[in-house]
């Protein structure tokens, strides 16, 4: 199976996890191959530090096929840099790393001038590749309702219509400044986002789109339980926004699976931060979509075959657990990790 969505931290976040360390869990729950996101501590924003973490990343593990998304900044010269690099250093780099709105890292493009520049420099040197983009609209953030005692108020703080009206942007934005790449929306929470981007698709765009296990199997209730620790951004849905997504799911209106895993310490997690391990939950997840009538066609192109496609990588077999390996697996990779976001699912 394909990851196409996880922070490994290492270097100064080597305390959450190494390389080493996610790869093997990854490779015990039967994913060989990881896109890596460039929000590490330093980021993946220069090439001395791109190939330095290819390299890290080749020592860590023989067995997982590693990528990563090169991040992009504010500043225009770096910009057309690292789009190069991305074409120079394909498919190893496998796409850029647009953050719309902030999150872990601190590496958001907030001013919608500046999404609009930064599509219009990558249109303007050519680039044609991926963009992948974290949608939270920052002006419709409502902080003052975030209670640090609730993880589930994180959703009432980021609501649904700043990842609607980001969503809208990206799509606007490229389209005006005549990118010519491939615009992928990360880790959708709402169905009304895969609604906006079913419009741009059936208007030619090359546009894809992801949900995660988290996304798929949990909600706001689940994120009242403190010591499941749910909080992550974008933020947990409704029952209502979840069951859409999974019915998104089993219809094929989705692109693929992505579990944008993200650990952190147990400290981290009680002090607020922003993240779940997901390889448990991806698990999970396979394991409910079978359930629900999934085929192994179906499966293939969410866990692999479609990313295949978009990232324009060589074709191969996508190979899935049996559906009586699953919950073993996920078990056996919730405990590689302080905390899991999942366990009350599993029990259910």
């Amino acid at each position: 199976m394909i990851d196409p969505h996880v922070h490994l931290r290492d270097w100064d976040q080597a305390e959450k996890e190494t390389l080493g360390h996610g790869m093997e869990v990854a490779f015990r729950c039967k994913i060989d191959e990881l896109f890596d996101m460039p929000n590490t501590n330093p980021p993946l924003t220069t090439e001395a530090a791109i190939r330095k973490r290819l390299k890290d990343a080749a020592h860590a593990s023989q067995d997982v096929r590693y990528h990563l998304w090169a991040g992009v900044t504010s500043d225009l010269k770096q910009v057309e840099e690292v789009a190069s690099l991305a074409k120079t250093l394909f498919p190893s780099v496998i796409g850029l790393k647009l953050f719309a709105g902030h999150s872990t890292g601190n590496m958001g493009l907030v001013d919608e001038a500046m999404q609009r520049t930064v599509y219009q420099t990558l249109a303007k040197v050519g680039y044609e590749g991926m963009v992948a983009v974290h949608c939270e609209k920052e002006s419709l953030l409502k902080s003052d309702l975030e209670d640090a005692h609730d993880f589930s108020s994180h959703s009432l703080a980021r609501p649904v219509e700043a990842e609607v009206a980001s969503v809208f942007d990206q799509i606007q934005f490229s389209e005006e400044a005549g990118f010519k790449g491939h615009l992928h929306i990360c880790h959708l929470s709402s169905i009304e986002a895969l609604r906006g981007i079913e419009e741009a698709k059936r208007n030619h765009r090359r546009i894809s789109c992801a949900v995660t296990p988290h996304h798929a199997l949990l909600t706001t209730e689940d994120a009242k339980d403190r010591s499941l620790y749910a909080k992550m951004n974008p933020p947990l849905r409704s029952e209502t926004q979840r069951s859409s997504l999974f019915a998104a799911l089993l219809q094929g209106r989705v692109d693929w699976i992505e579990t944008d895993h993200a650990p952190h310490t147990l400290v981290d997690k009680e002090a607020g931060a922003c993240g779940i391990p997901g390889f448990s939950g991806l698990l999970l997840l396979v394991k409910q979509l079978i359930e629900h009538g999934a085929s192994p066609a179906l499966l293939t192109q969410l866990l692999g075959g479609r990313i295949l496609q978009v990232a324009r990588l060589e074709e191969r077999e996508i190979s899935i657990p049996s559906y009586d390996q699953l919950s073993d697996l996920s078990l056996a990779a919730s405990l590689a990790y302080p905390y899991d976001s999942f366990s009350k699912l599993r029990l259910r």
